[in-house]
């Protein structure tokens, strides 16, 4: 056994031993069905801490000759598959991190250098007997070393893209690298398996495609793949059973990736982390901070921001995925900015209506924090002074409500007003403290009618007032009361026990002001 070639399956079984360990050994199935196919080579990228390692080091587990894991898979769902037995620690595995061969080294170059003289050194180490050729030549060397054992290969790279990600500006030192893995992967008949994962998809180089071989399993379209992504809904249920946890507000928080072929799909290290410490919190942005969302979203292709503000406010956004060269600096439209974001984990896609969105509330604060922390006038503004608002309406100001939704109308800058969906995102915004308490629903429907906004107190804040929003556009504040009672709205809530409190918003064309007005809602009881 060696460090790279054959290693152990110690990884894997660190995995396997933790308190939270979720089963996803099924994916070896379908890795056996590929074996020594046409279709041997995967590419599979996904969101830092979505469980990529976890998966790499599994293979390596299960294929690696340089390991016995017949007492690691036992019990587990793959030792019940018909050719479990048959391919389990047969293969010679070549297992490597290329961020740790590119943290190690000054430049690419020498990284691919070192790696090279890593693996043949263990290639010569196992088959010393082989004829090698040329012992730099790492692609010869494999075909040497399979001359005398006969036994294929599996070719296993964790962090395959950390070159395009750290030299992401440098094309020469990228095409390099792809050339590299083409003329040690492609056409290699001695390869019966080759998986890379990472956070991009395969590099597009116009008519020069050097991993053309390889299909890719992305968060736009996981395919088969998809229940390996991160966790299914069934399986967070049943780790909210086990510890007691609140399944819907784990739902609220770390849902909203959505795959048609097993609906939705949890954020697996949030998932763990909540558990563990047993409260809610943004635990993805440890690894992946808001400066990065800011960058991107600071560069304002196409009026990017007004996208991210409707977003922000809960709908969804058209995109345009096509264009998208697979990489992290060349940008045409905002629709290649977006595409990024659906890769890096920031946004949700949904296939089939070519849409993107917010996926939950650990998303949505990332989102809130790089537009803080951005030079977005108004908009940074009301975000900043949301609690106020918020507390406003609690204290039924209902001037002070107006001024603040005044204050975050951004007509001259990113979203132009014209209709009660561009009034909807400003009062988000406004209000976006709100969420700290709320459940927050659009279009809910109440009475005999469909409320604009309504604030559900989460259950741990039962002494908050439920809100009862209705917008209106050139018409009056007290308008949009009279609706809210007219249609019996109130009567949706009536089993609540708190205060509810009604709110009507207007927005004035002419004037370009905003009229708010507050009242408590009278039960009948």
């Amino acid at each position: 056994m060696g460090i790279y070639l054959n290693s152990t399956n110690d990884k894997f079984k660190i995995a396997v031993n933790s308190q939270i360990y979720v089963d996803k050994t099924e994916l070896i199935q379908i890795t056996n069905r590929l074996m020594a196919t046409e279709s041997r080579f995967l590419c599979v990228s996904r969101p830092r801490r979505f469980g990529k390692s976890m998966a790499a080091n599994m293979l390596n587990a299960y294929y690696s000759r340089g390991c016995d894991s017949s007492a690691l898979f036992a019990g587990r769902k793959i030792a019940n598959s018909e050719n479990y037995e048959k391919y389990r620690n047969q293969y010679d595995v070549i297992f490597v991190n290329m961020q740790e061969f590119l943290s190690r080294t000054k430049d690419v170059y020498e990284m691919v250098n070192r790696l090279k003289k890593m693996i043949t050194r263990e290639l010569v180490k196992e088959y010393p007997d082989a004829d090698y050729f040329d012992r730099e030549d790492l692609a010869q060397s494999m075909q040497d070393a399979y001359e005398v054992s006969r036994c294929p290969f599996v070719v296993i790279i964790d962090e395959w893209d950390c070159v395009l990600r750290e030299y992401k500006k440098d094309q020469e030192v990228q095409k390099f690298y792809l050339d590299f893995l083409r003329d040690l992967l492609k056409d290699k008949g001695y390869i019966h398996l080759a998986y890379m994962t990472g956070i991009l998809p395969v590099k597009k180089y116009g008519t020069h495609s050097a991993l053309n071989m390889f299909r890719e399993y992305s968060m736009m379209d996981a395919g088969e793949l998809a229940e390996y992504v991160g966790f299914l809904e069934c399986e967070v249920k049943e780790l909210c059973d086990a510890y007691e946890v609140d399944f819907q507000e784990m739902k609220r928080w770390y849902d909203g990736y959505e795959f048609s072929e097993v609906g939705s799909v949890y954020n697996p290290q949030s998932v763990v982390f909540s558990i563990q410490s047993r409260k809610f919190n943004n635990y993805w942005n440890q690894t992946e901070t808001y400066e990065a969302l800011r960058e991107y979203i600071d560069m304002n292709f196409d009026g990017l921001k007004d996208s991210v503000l409707k977003m922000m406010g809960g709908e969804h956004v058209g995109v345009y995925t096509g264009s998208f060269a697979n990489d992290m600096t060349t940008f045409a439209s905002k629709d290649d900015v977006m595409t990024l974001l659906i890769h890096l984990g920031y946004l949700g896609y949904d296939f089939e209506n070519e849409e993107v969105f917010i996926p939950n509330n650990e998303i949505m604060n990332e989102f809130a924090n790089a537009v803080r922390n951005s030079d977005w006038g108004e908009v940074t503004k009301a975000l900043i002074l949301s609690k106020e608002t918020l507390q406003a309406i609690w204290d039924k100001d209902s001037e002070k409500v107006a001024v603040a939704i005044q204050e975050a109308h951004f007509e001259t800058s990113y979203l132009q007003y014209h209709d009660e969906n561009a009034l909807s995102y400003t009062i988000s915004l406004a209000l976006f403290a709100a969420r700290n308490y709320y459940i927050v629903v659009r279009e809910f429907p109440m009475g005999k009618g469909i409320a604009d906004m309504v604030y559900l107190p989460k259950k741990e804040f039962p002494e908050k007032p439920a809100l009862v929003v209705e917008l209106k556009w050139d018409k009056t504040s007290q308008g949009a009361i009279e609706q809210i009672k007219n249609k019996e709205y109130g009567k949706t809530l009536e089993d609540y026990t708190g205060e509810i409190l009604l709110v009507g918003i207007n927005y004035n064309r002419k004037t370009k002001e905003h009229q708010c007005k507050i009242e408590e809602y009278q039960k009948n009881h």
